[in-house]
């Protein structure tokens, strides 16, 4: 549906709702359900309190917690004060997250008492003073949240809210390894869900039930949950993807639609108990992060018996950009289901070279997308903004080509970004903390392909003179500087790389090089 008169930015969605529905249950997660009316109480509540501790519209409230109930009432609370919510990716090492934190310049964070300690000493270092106040996500009692709100009065302030206001800062990280903060502006959020509207694929009402079970750091978990609740549907939220737990909220909730990697899917089907499974109140599962393999989804197809759609999009677009839609899934045509699909609703995919002329059919060049739903500008960095955002369209930095049936296909990211088990990863990053090694002289990261990951990262190192790293020293180094999934599954050593003449590594080479070779020379496995 759309309601564009009723909803008119993201703090309307739970305002709306408890109006017109108020018993209906809108969240559900270990520690119990909520209904809309519930998640218009806490909210205010949280709104109220924000403007009585003194932090103004515009600030920027973090979040550092698994998916919960508690997620969305900071996020509609926020709203309502005119603020935006941080999710932060709890995933990250310490001086990762110590950075965002820096950067976003969050006068409070939310914490899950999970993370409490993590957090404790993250401030300790940081430069910039913030305050914390936990919760506890496994138990309905609020903990240190439940005083805090106390502050105020427990009314809706009713701030000011203009469409460019920034309701979301998601933050990803570049291919120079710094953080940036992608600026989800209510208006951008409003129009995805126009475009949703004139979609019939993604139609959805209050009968539906969605299971999150992507981490809502991400804008696929927080962008689809609010995709559901703006149409008054359910969100049956999972702390993290585990998938004897996914099978077990199916039992519970009985969810309609879920969201997934191919990854997902595969490691949820491989479960134990995925054969005595009841998946009859499933209708549709949407996929992104990859496309899914024939062998994959026709043994999907046959277990789950519901349809698939394939979405790609990115973070900067606030949702979804191309769909393959269920009846372009056809287990006989393997070309097909490794294309991404076919533009939304208002939504304009042009394929480019590198001057940015028009490509046609066929031709590989990068995806510059123009939408009513553009990010307004990565946070404090003007000239990454100026460098993607230019005369009105979106320079993606994913190559790939449309093919004469007007359906586009990725074949590469412009940006060296590696795409494992859903979540990206960015060669520049990780080889950043892989120089910091003292036994390492030169190192490439690229994907190479995997059945179960997609893609997984895999470290090209050339050793100093005199010096033989192990493997596991290599990837108890990494851990110290990024994320799990961001340190290399496989490791290899290697006397010299392609390169240019300017000194650069030929990655493509490279990657061909070592597809070509049987057996590597060291390889060390994460889970």
């Amino acid at each position: 549906m759309w309601l564009h008169q009723e909803i008119k930015n993201v703090a309307d969605i739970a305002r709306h709702h408890a109006r017109t529905s108020p018993q209906h249950t809108a969240l559900i997660d270990p520690a119990g359900r909520r209904s809309f009316a519930d998640l218009e109480r806490s909210s205010n509540g949280i709104a109220s309190s924000l403007r009585a501790h003194g932090i103004a519209a515009g600030a920027h409230i973090g979040f550092l917690g698994k998916n919960s109930c508690r997620y969305f009432e900071l996020l509609f609370g926020a709203a309502k004060a005119g603020c935006s919510i941080v999710p932060l990716n709890w995933r990250l090492a310490e001086a990762e997250l110590r950075a965002v934190i820096i950067d976003a310049q969050c006068p409070v964070v939310f914490v899950d008492r999970e993370f409490a300690e993590l957090l404790d000493r993250v401030r300790a270092s940081c430069v910039q003073a913030f305050q914390i106040v936990s919760f506890d996500s496994s138990s309905a009692a609020a903990g240190e949240l439940e005083a805090w709100v106390l502050a105020g009065d427990g009314r809706d302030p009713h701030v000011p809210i203009h469409p460019d206001d920034t309701a979301i800062l998601i933050y990803t990280s570049g291919t120079t390894g710094q953080p940036k903060g992608v600026q989800l502006t209510h208006g951008g959020l409003g129009y995805m869900r126009l475009c949703e509207h004139l979609e019939p694929a993604l139609k959805q009402d209050a009968s539906d039930v969605l299971l999150t079970a992507m981490p809502l750091f991400h804008l696929v978990g927080t962008g689809l949950s609010l995709q559901a609740l703006y149409n008054g549907a359910t969100v049956s939220l999972l702390p993290v993807m585990e998938p004897g737990a996914l099978l077990k909220l199916l039992a519970r909730d009985r969810p309609t639609i879920c969201a997934l990697v191919p990854t997902a899917i595969q490691m949820l089907l491989d479960h134990p108990d995925a054969s005595r499974a009841d998946f009859s109140s499933l209708r549709l599962v949407m996929y992104a992060g990859s496309p899914i393999s024939s062998a994959l989804l026709k043994r999907a197809l046959l277990e789950m018996r519901c349809s698939f759609m394939q979405f790609y999009g990115a973070t900067e677009s606030s949702g979804a950009l191309t769909l393959l839609r269920p009846e372009q899934h056809d287990v006989h045509n393997e070309a097909r289901l490794r294309a991404c699909g076919t533009p939304l609703p208002l939504i304009d995919i042009e394929v480019r070279d590198s001057e940015g002329r028009p490509l046609p059919d066929g031709q590989t060049g990068e995806f510059w997308v123009r939408a009513p739903s553009l990010f307004g500008g990565y946070w404090q960095q003007p000239e990454a903004t100026a460098a993607v955002l230019q005369d009105g369209w979106y320079r993606s930095g994913d190559a790939g080509y449309r093919d004469h049936d007007g359906l586009y296909y990725i074949v590469d990211r412009v940006k060296d970004m590696i795409v494992t088990g859903g979540e990206n990863v960015y060669s520049a990053e990780v080889e950043q903390a892989l120089c910091r090694h003292p036994a390492v002289r030169q190192c490439a990261v690229i994907g190479l392909p995997d059945e179960k990951w997609g893609e997984r990262v895999t470290a090209v190192i050339i050793a100093r003179d005199g010096q033989q790293p192990r493997v596991e020293d290599i990837i108890a180094h990494c851990r110290e500087y990024i994320a799990g999934y961001k340190v290399p599954k496989e490791v290899r050593f290697v006397g010299s790389m392609p390169m240019t003449a300017t000194g650069k590594v030929l990655k493509r080479a490279l990657r061909e090089e070592l597809l070509r070779q049987s057996a590597p020379q060291a390889r060390a496995i994460v889970a």
